[in-house]
């Protein structure tokens, strides 16, 4: 075994499996540049860390289980004057995760709301922060399962742990008692303890029906707004926006 073929195997063992990759071209180029031991040393570390924050990245990217994925710079705050961009980009910065802060998006359908859930999310991975993402609808219907097995405590965990939850499309149905009491022990669960980014298109006031019980829906308001940012973004519908430039609404554009 030669001496290259030692330190590769070395290298390997250690796990540095990128510095192995790359242990080749690195020596050629050093021995080219005139490296001296340290800078070489010293870029065949780099190029081993940053592929293992790629990889990181890409991990908990994963186990966030984003529906897609939609950056801040992809969201077009033009067709949205509601929304303040330059307040956006702080809350991107996560402080308010730092704070155990909540982040409540609210608006109609299309608006945008669940895109800024998915950006945010992404900013907050991109920091190192776990994120779990979750409708409400399968949230409800995950812990109800988990309920009728009697393995409810561990199953919340899965919404208890991370930094961030997100949970979407609060509104979209009417929860019945049981869905409504799960809901309420993730939120007191989490208060906090941990940041909830939450989007809905119903109003606080509209919470009581929602939940089926105003008492209930205090009481999780209470927790979800004693610290928390809330954006409502009042505005059209990007969908609908799309349906009239493609001309499915009204006079079809003419060709050209």
């Amino acid at each position: 075994m030669t001496e290259l073929e030692q330190v590769r195997f070395r290298l390997e063992e250690l796990g540095l499996h990128r510095a192995s990759e790359l242990l080749d071209v690195r020596l050629k180029a050093a021995q080219h540049a005139q490296y001296t031991y340290l800078a070489f040393l010293g870029e065949l570390l780099e190029a081993e860390l940053t592929e293992r924050k790629r990889r990181n990245l890409e991990v908990r990217t994963k186990l966030a289980r984003l529906p897609y994925r939609k950056s801040l710079d992809d969201f077009d705050f033009s067709f949205q004057p509601s929304l303040d961009e330059r307040f956006v980009r702080e809350l991107a910065t996560m402080t308010f995760v730092q704070r155990n802060e909540n982040l409540i998006l609210l608006g109609p359908p299309g608006v945008g709301k669940t895109h800024l859930a998915i950006a945010m999310a992404i900013e907050a991975i991109a920091k190192g922060l776990s994120v779990y993402f979750v409708s409400l609808t399968h949230l409800v219907e995950d812990l109800r399962k988990s309920y009728e097995e009697n393995r409810l405590d561990k199953r919340l965990r899965v919404y208890i742990r991370p930094k961030v939850l997100v949970i979407d499309e609060v509104g979209y149905l009417p929860l019945d008692s049981l869905a409504a009491n799960l809901f309420f022990q993730v939120v007191g669960a989490r208060y906090e303890r941990g940041s909830i980014l939450l989007t809905s298109n119903k109003s606080f006031g509209e919470w009581g029906e929602l939940l089926g019980d105003p008492i209930l829906a205090t009481a999780v308001l209470d927790r979800l707004l004693h610290h928390s940012h809330v954006l409502n973004i009042r505005g059209q519908s990007y969908r609908l926006r799309e349906k009239l430039t493609s001309g499915v609404y009204g006079e079809p554009s003419k060709a050209k």
